[in-house]
């Protein structure tokens, strides 16, 4: 017999949420967009939550933010593209080799080395905070811009009260 766990407050602002919401806003923006043809050459600057994804150098369209979402969804679900994670591992690879490197020199001072892993541990502990609340709010950011294409694809259409 399995317990049920009570979500906190705490619970409702992990990652693991903020991925499960991202995904489901994907998945009903694909399951409502039947015929994405239909977004090509639709400007984003008509909302105000998406004109601010379109680059200086890029007008964009509604599909081709489509075209992302569904794109960041499976990297989120299957995880990234081994093209990518090849550059990742060299660099990865880069960046392993000039710490060993690095230690290499600091083993000559055993008690500064100490002290040394402290700020170090303190660094992950602070880079690792940094990351996840910025992950965090990217997939924030993200699932409303989801809901916000999802939106304007039913007015567009003239559908807007389907599925409410």
């Amino acid at each position: 017999m399995m317990m049920q766990l009570q979500e906190t407050t705490t619970q409702k602002n992990s990652l693991f949420n903020a991925m499960n919401s991202f995904i489901g806003a994907v998945k009903n923006m694909d399951q409502t967009i039947l015929l994405p043809s239909l977004l090509r050459d639709v400007p984003l600057d008509e909302d105000s939550q998406m004109s601010s994804l379109k680059s200086e150098e890029d007008e964009g369209d509604m599909y081709s933010y489509y075209q992302l979402l569904k794109s960041i969804r499976g990297e989120i679900e299957w995880g990234v593209r081994h093209g990518t994670s090849d550059e990742t591992r060299k660099e990865s690879m880069k960046v392993t080799r000039s710490h060993s490197s690095m230690s290499m020199s600091s083993l000559s001072s055993a008690s500064s080395s100490e002290e040394e892993d402290e700020i170090e541990d303190e660094n992950l502990q602070s880079q690792f905070q940094y990351h996840l609340t910025g992950l965090q709010m990217v997939l924030s950011k993200l699932t409303d811009q989801a809901n916000s294409l999802t939106k304007r694809y039913k007015k567009e259409l003239g559908i807007g009260g389907w599925g409410q």
